[in-house]
């Protein structure tokens, strides 16, 4: 199991949900993809996507300056 990290600061919507895409493609089942964003709309957009494609969301935390970060497992 390994964890990658994709940082999409400065990316808005849909852009950060793409490149999660993306990347959960190429990874392994019980891999770990965290998440770095400060698209305004990420929260919602990423529990969405979770949701849907039914991925395991196992966190999603705000820090000071704006950015988030969340863990997803494939």
């Amino acid at each position: 199991m390994a964890t990658i990290l994709l940082d999409t600061s400065g990316l808005e919507c849909p852009k950060p949900i793409l490149k999660i895409a993306a990347k959960l493609s190429e990874l392994k089942e019980g891999d770990i993809l965290e998440v770095i964003a400060d698209c305004r709309t990420f929260e919602s957009d990423v529990k969405l996507f979770c949701n849907k494609l039914r991925k395991k969301l196992l966190f999603i935390e705000k820090n000071g300056n704006g950015k988030m970060k969340c863990q997803i497992q494939c």
